[in-house]
């Protein structure tokens, strides 16, 4: 389940290649750790729906608007940071037969090849690194906002240029290593938005 957590995380950057409005030809985008969210849902023993979080993830996009295949995703996750919103569960997950946060305290995720799919779709394919083992994933991603902010005229924060999207893939966690059983497939779900340095 926290695998695909932190795919999503690697997905919110890709929401930037989709674009088809004129930019720079190269520009860098950094991601609002403010809104930024990395979900995970799994299925408990199929009794019921269970969901989680990354809280930190920081990322950065380089944007190349005449070749956006050649665009670059890099996404680092704090695995400590994880939280189900119930503290003993939390603590499972961060010990040593999972996540092992001590000894990995981090899970990156960087592109290896974006295809546009759509006018504001596409699958951003990368390396996730989870426990030291990295493993090949494929984002399917929306851009959802391109351009000025709507929030700028009020709040400094929010001018120039923005960029938001969102991502989900699915993940086997023990493919990194992750638990000493299987949960199933674990559905990863990402929202975020990126502003232009």
């Amino acid at each position: 389940m926290f695998y695909r957590s932190t795919l999503a995380a690697f997905a919110l950057s890709a929401g930037m290649v989709f674009s088809n409005t004129s930019v720079q030809a190269q520009q860098i985008y950094d991601t609002d750790q403010s809104h930024t969210e990395v979900l995970f849902q799994w299925n408990h023993s199929g009794v019921a729906l269970q969901h989680g979080e990354f809280t930190k993830v920081t990322g950065v996009l380089n944007l190349v608007e005449d070749a956006l295949e050649e665009s670059e995703i890099n996404v680092t996750i704090d695995t400590a940071s994880i939280s189900t919103g119930y503290a003993p569960l939390d603590d499972v997950l961060k010990g040593s037969e999972w996540f092992n946060v001590e000894k990995y305290p981090e899970a990156t995720f960087k592109s290896t090849s974006i295809e546009v799919t759509g006018e504001k779709t596409a699958k951003v394919t990368g390396d996730l690194t989870i426990r030291g083992i990295t493993k090949p994933v494929v984002l399917d991603t929306t851009l959802t906002h391109y351009g000025p902010h709507p929030v700028a005229q009020y709040v400094a924060f929010y001018k120039g240029q923005w960029a938001a999207f969102s991502a989900t893939t699915e993940l086997r966690h023990q493919a990194f290593g992750i638990g000493p059983y299987s949960m199933g497939g674990i559905k990863i779900e990402i929202h975020t938005k990126l502003k232009a340095q």
